[in-house]
């Protein structure tokens, strides 16, 4: 409070501004949360999601969950009008992933391990898929996002608390580790996991959004001995449309990986679904 959240959300255009272009009533569009200033040092150097002045829908303005939002027109990105609304939703998290994707540097023939099967680890597998991964590995404990992973393009579905996980991923591998892992759990052991599957060379993307007081001890000669090379990666910069563009073509499935629908007025039970171990997204429609 008295911020209204949701950044991650579409809807239909029922009334546009004086001077706005490119925009109608009836359209559908999805939001791109991310304002930029376009005046600090970051945002003139290419790296706007940088910004120190960065405002977001949902976050420092009033966002979806409500029946009406408004948004400034820069923000709403036309969706095809037979994508449903649900799968727009998605976009805004989507967008996150191809910058992922894009800081991982998947080369066509490298081996890729996500870990997380979560809806971000889903959509990365995806996307991975799409960059030429030769092989996919998803290392997920829930039985059933492991299931969804497999339909999604996942070769191997490991369980991390199983005995011999480790030994089961090499030998599909077939050396010593993957060439390109992304982290998107969020814990500790998700972290550990990462440097685990990485082979000599590899790289590791962090990409979940850990708690804010989260730390790590980094094995160090790892770094040094196998030349890792270790980053992150933040928001959405000129991703959003790339998003869109991929949901209307239809090249990523959504459908599998939203798990349960709720209203407006259920947003508390909604909210209390997403973080739990039962679902993988959740959609709140108003």
């Amino acid at each position: 409070p008295p911020v209204v959240l949701g950044h991650e959300y579409s809807g239909v255009v029922t009334e546009v501004g004086e001077g706005v272009k490119g925009l109608k009533i009836g359209d559908h569009v999805t939001i791109d949360p991310n304002i930029y200033c376009g005046e600090c040092e970051y945002c003139r150097n290419g790296k706007k999601q940088m910004c120190r002045h960065m405002e977001a829908v949902g976050v420092t303005m009033n966002g979806g969950f409500e029946e009406y939002s408004i948004v400034p027109a820069a923000q709403a990105l036309l969706l095809d009008p037979n994508v449903p609304l649900e799968y727009g939703a998605m976009s805004e998290p989507l967008a996150c992933c191809l910058h992922g994707i894009d800081r991982a540097e998947i080369k066509v023939g490298d081996i890729v391990c996500v870990v997380g099967g979560g809806a971000i680890g889903l959509l990365l597998v995806q996307l991975a898929r799409l960059a030429g991964a030769a092989k996919i590995v998803l290392s997920e404990p829930n039985e059933a996002r492991r299931k969804v992973a497999k339909e999604l393009g996942a070769d191997l579905c490991i369980n991390p608390l199983e005995d011999g996980y480790y030994e089961k991923f090499l030998a599909f591998v077939g050396g010593d580790g993957a060439d390109v892992i992304i982290e998107c759990a969020g814990n500790h052991a998700a972290v550990e996991s990462a440097f685990k599957f990485a082979r000599r060379g590899a790289t590791i993307l962090l990409f979940s959004v850990p708690k804010v007081e989260a730390t790590y001890e980094v094995p160090l000669f790892d770094v040094y001995q196998k030349e890792l090379t270790i980053k992150g990666t933040f928001v959405n910069p000129d991703t959003h449309l790339r998003a869109v563009e991929l949901i209307n073509s239809g090249r990523i499935q959504i459908a599998p990986i939203i798990t349960h629908t709720f209203t407006l007025d259920e947003l508390p039970e909604a909210i209390a679904m997403q973080m739990s171990a039962e679902a993988i997204k959740v959609i709140v429609k108003a």
